[in-house]
């Protein structure tokens, strides 16, 4: 078997990959296992995505209220699965990991880039951008 090893950004992408499938089953009510959800995106474990996996989730209900906070007009629970689990990566980077807060920023960016469209990656980029001002330690 090869071995690639993935840059941050790549993880990032595994990261939200897995969320958006631990989003879905959510609210189907469908049980998982968060570890086989990762096997599935990673052949090699990483504690990167390993750490902001169990990060994302232990925080999930801060997480979601600072979304709520900053979305203009919308709550965390009506974007589509992709851009809510683009949104938590973000903000659980920027509150609770010593990521610069720049990098944080533009990997959430680039993922909204790639997987949603402009009005959406707007969105983040300004709910995001809020948080760093308002909220950071």
């Amino acid at each position: 078997m090869v071995m690639c090893m993935k840059n941050r950004s790549e993880l990032r992408e595994v990261i939200m990959k897995v969320l958006y499938q631990i989003n879905l089953l959510n609210e189907t009510e469908i049980e998982y296992n968060v570890n086989a959800l990762i096997k599935e995106q990673l052949e090699v474990e990483n504690s990167f995505v390993n750490e902001s996996i169990e990060g994302i989730l232990a925080h999930r209900e801060e997480i979601t209220n600072l979304a709520n906070k900053y979305l203009k007009d919308w709550t965390l629970d009506r974007l589509n699965k992709v851009d809510q689990a683009i949104l938590s990566l973000g903000i659980y980077e920027l509150m609770y990991t010593d990521t610069p807060s720049i990098v944080s920023i533009n990997e959430a960016i680039e993922l909204s880039k790639k997987y949603s469209d402009e009005a959406v990656t707007k969105m983040i980029n300004g709910v995001l951008d809020k948080i760093y001002h308002e909220e950071e330690k």
